[in-house]
């Protein structure tokens, strides 16, 4: 694949994962005391943590399509973790406690951070896009 196609790809990853994470965690943040998670998760820091790890998909993307591939990955990855790290809500309750669109919320953030870690693998392992920057770099 040409870069810009994996470019527009990866905008079309972000754009899902935003959509994906920004309905989850205002379900989250509005209906907090229906979502079973650690004590030590409050409303203020779901908010903070969305706000945080989006930032870091922004400069991921930037990064990307400058050619700094290896940074990207790295935003790429941490950004990711908004939409993998959903399930977890399922270790401090039995799933009975979920409602459908809760469960709807939770595995389709899952898997749009899924499809970006995808996407950074490929990029990283199959297509080797970062050899392109230390070419460009030396």
């Amino acid at each position: 694949m040409k870069n810009q196609k994996n470019q527009t790809l990866l905008l079309a990853l972000l754009i899902v994962n935003g959509i994906s994470t920004i309905l989850h965690y205002i379900d989250n943040f509005v209906n907090y005391d229906k979502y079973p998670q650690p004590t030590w998760i409050t409303p203020d820091s779901i908010y903070l943590a969305w706000s945080v790890l989006t930032i870091f998909g922004f400069i991921g993307y930037l990064l990307y399509v400058k050619d700094m591939f290896l940074a990207a990955y790295a935003c790429l990855g941490i950004y990711s973790l908004t939409g993998i790290s959903s399930p977890g809500h399922y270790f401090y309750s039995a799933q009975h406690v979920f409602s459908g669109k809760m469960h709807l919320l939770i595995w389709m953030d899952a898997i749009a951070g899924i499809s970006l870690l995808i996407f950074i693998l490929q990029s990283a392992l199959i297509l080797k896009e970062w050899r392109k920057e230390r070419e460009v770099n030396i």
